[in-house]
């Protein structure tokens, strides 16, 4: 079992290799807006009670008042009987003085009464000028804690309505192999454009090997060319004259490839005899002879000495004293002629290889598939033969290099090989590819139709990404208990995973044919060279075979527009924008279990992506990224670098300061999720209002702004 790649720093944002995306919602909504206080309504002093005041002081004073009246009449009587000489003056003026000592007091008595009512009156027109007053403060108090309240809530409500919900799934760092059970051609074309597109993006290398005779790689070619990109392509059998692919190696490469192919075709067991006789063939006739030359010395092998053969042309290929040495070297050994002839038939498909190649200038997509009329068998055959010639170039210590010595890759290239239909392939050979690829530090993604064990096994290994696709039903119950035991699932939430609807859509749409695009599955991609009748794209750029990196914007324009997975997305995008754009509603997502029921029933481009961390369910659809809502970033990238905005006080406990952002221990910002914010003091009976209370110049305090938004920002960059 390989190795997990060692060493080397981790890749950067364009060197990620991409097997879907997931929908998440990070930040949930935040809630309605805070309710602006309202102010009480103004007490005053009212005339009512002024009148009740003074009615009960005339009803106390009263008496007081029928006493002042009769001594103003005892004062009138005593100087009217003076004059009537009733009384004489002097006793009439005492009786006028007497009758004024008396009302004096009386007289300041109600004037003090009249005073303190008035005193009264004031002091309650002060306590509700003071009452006034504190109400306002604390009305000014709650409309600038409105104010700061309704700040965050617009902060948090923009956040969450500008926030992707489609994040990018990827391989993580440290792992080099992606390890695919399940799925069909559907799936599989969607899995294989995404993984283009991750190469496409940063300039990187690719290499298909498609053992399934079906078209899956056939959107990978549109997009490529569509980017200006001139893929390869080799179909097997027909086109092994033109293919260069094991011609290059060295003695004991070319051995172990071609011994691996006998054992692969069916034939003799015994591998390391068969590499043995091989390696002495190429010692005698030279490394880089062609395999119809090694055919020729394993018929004079089976030719005796004095025997011209004349009339056969693989004979014809060697010289009398090459076939004396063949002979010398390689006919010691029982059963060497059954071994010969054994070989031979098995060798003779690739008498061929390499006679008729074209230019060997590079090429940043290469794909090798077989014909579909083949059969198994041939796949199998001739898949072994170019994944083995793969791992033989992988553990080169040097990148290969074109015929002026120039390196026909960047040393830095991120590289990734996927083998399609790998289980044609022997266990051997997969071993081997995955063991090469971790020396080399290239990626490799195995693609398995049925859950065959070399596959089953690469889920407990930490250096492999398991991805689980629709399953079958014979194969549902061993690949549900091969994803109960993978680390990382067994304490999972059953209810974790939830598939969107939109998921649900395309893949349907797409795999019934309802996008319409030819139902022929022979229809390979030739037919898009209608589009492309010169060396251009549309839009004038000349489709290249070297590398360069492209833009991510332009990138999402070439999925639009190139694939059936972009047009799709984009026609499921104008029926049901809330679907497409990934609303939070209930109703678009719908919860996904791992047992085996859930597993036959994934959608085509659902992917159950096993990491050491939990499942994840992503859709493998590349149309994913053309939606306003995607992002190539990762859920991870956007909870370690995201800050968001708390609505709601500070608390030193959580970590929240006044702002409202959250902060870890080292000071990092973390995205934190806005809580429902709604002011403790407005009653239930208060008016609501979405705009915050002006605040007066006085306090020294600006009111919101609440004009529009800003534009919207493009997430997928």
């Amino acid at each position: 079992m390989p190795n997990p790649r060692s060493g080397g720093a981790a890749r950067g944002e364009a060197g990620r290799t991409y097997v879907g995306w997931r929908h998440a919602v990070l930040l949930p909504p935040p809630g309605p807006a805070p309710r602006r206080p309202a102010p009480a309504d103004a007490e005053a002093v009212s005339e009512e009670w002024i009148a009740a005041q003074r009615a009960s002081e005339a009803r106390t004073n009263r008496p007081l008042h029928a006493a002042l009246a009769g001594l103003a009449l005892f004062a009138l009587l005593f100087p009217l009987s003076w004059i009537l000489r009733v009384l004489p003056g002097s006793f009439a003026l005492g009786g006028v003085f007497a009758c004024v000592a008396i009302a004096a007091p009386i007289a300041f008595a109600l004037v003090q009464s009249r005073q303190v009512v008035a005193d009264r009156l004031e002091r309650a027109r002060e306590r509700l000028a003071a009452e006034r007053e504190e109400r306002d403060r604390a009305l000014h108090e709650r409309q600038r804690e409105h104010a700061r309240r309704y700040t965050e809530w617009r902060a948090a409500s923009r956040a969450y309505e500008a926030q992707p919900f489609w994040y990018g799934v990827t391989v993580p760092a440290g792992v080099g192999s992606v390890v695919v059970v399940g799925g069909d051609e559907t799936g599989w074309s969607a899995l294989l454009a995404t993984v283009g597109l991750s190469r496409l993006r940063g300039g990187g290398d690719l290499t298909v090997v498609d053992l399934t005779g079906r078209s899956v790689t056939r959107e990978l070619v549109r997009l490529s060319r569509r980017c200006a990109v001139n893929p390869r392509r080799w179909v097997l059998p027909a086109d092994l004259p033109r293919m260069t692919l094991g011609t290059n190696l060295d003695a004991g490469q070319r051995a172990r490839v071609l011994s691996a192919v006998a054992a692969a075709s069916g034939g003799t067991e015994d591998a390391d005899a068969d590499e043995t006789l091989l390696l002495r063939l190429l010692e005698v006739l030279g490394p880089h002879v062609g395999i119809a030359e090694l055919i020729g010395g394993l018929r004079a092998l089976l030719t005796p000495e004095d025997d011209a053969a004349e009339d056969d042309p693989a004979l014809a290929l060697l010289t009398p004293e090459q076939r004396a040495r063949v002979r010398e070297r390689c006919s010691d050994g029982p059963g060497i002629g059954e071994r010969a002839w054994e070989l031979e038939r098995r060798l003779s498909p690739f008498e061929a290889v390499g006679t008729r190649a074209d230019d060997n200038e590079y090429a940043q997509v290469k794909i090798i598939s077989t014909d579909r009329a083949s059969g198994e068998s041939a796949a199998r055959v001739y898949g072994t033969y170019a994944v083995s010639a793969l791992s033989e170039l992988l553990e080169a210590p040097e990148a290969p290099r074109a015929p002026d010595g120039r390196p026909r890759a960047r040393p830095d290239r991120i590289r990734t090989v996927v083998v399609c239909g790998a289980e044609s392939l022997p266990s051997g050979e997969v071993n081997q590819v995955l063991a090469a690829a971790a020396g080399g530090g290239v990626e490799v993604v195995l693609m398995f139709r049925t859950a065959v064990p070399a596959a089953l096994d690469r889920f407990a290994d930490p250096a492999c990404l398991p991805v689980v696709m629709r399953q079958g039903a014979d194969a549902a119950g061993a690949v549900g208990r091969a994803v109960a035991s993978a680390p990382g699932v067994a304490g999972h939430d059953p209810d974790g995973l939830r598939l969107h609807r939109l998921t649900e859509e395309v893949g349907e749409a797409v795999e019934g044919g309802a996008t319409g695009e030819a139902e022929d599955p022979d229809a390979e991609v030739e037919a898009d060279d209608r589009f492309f009748p010169s060396p251009h794209t549309e839009s004038g750029a000349v489709i290249r075979n070297a590398a360069a990196a492209i833009a991510p914007l332009d990138l999402v324009r070439h999925v639009r527009s190139a694939t059936v997975w972009g047009r799709a997305t984009a026609r499921a995008a104008g029926t049901e924008t809330a679907v497409a754009t990934g609303d939070d509603g209930a109703a678009h997502v719908r919860a996904c279990g791992l047992d085996a029921g859930s597993l036959r029933g994934l959608p085509p481009t659902a992917a159950l992506v096993l990491t050491t961390d939990g499942p994840v369910l992503a859709d493998t659809n590349p149309g994913i990224l053309t939606l306003s809502t995607a992002t190539l970033a990762t859920v991870d990238d956007s909870r370690n670098t995201g800050t968001g905005s708390d609505v709601g006080d500070g608390d030193a406990v959580t970590g929240r300061g006044p702002g409202g952002g959250r902060r870890a221990g080292d000071g990092r910002p973390h995205l934190v999720a806005p809580e429902p914010a709604v002011s403790p003091d407005a009653s239930d009976g208060a008016a609501s209002d979405a705009s915050p209370a002006p605040v007066g110049a006085a306090d020294g305090e600006v009111s919101p702004n609440l004009g529009p938004p800003p534009d919207r920002l493009d997430w997928r960059v």
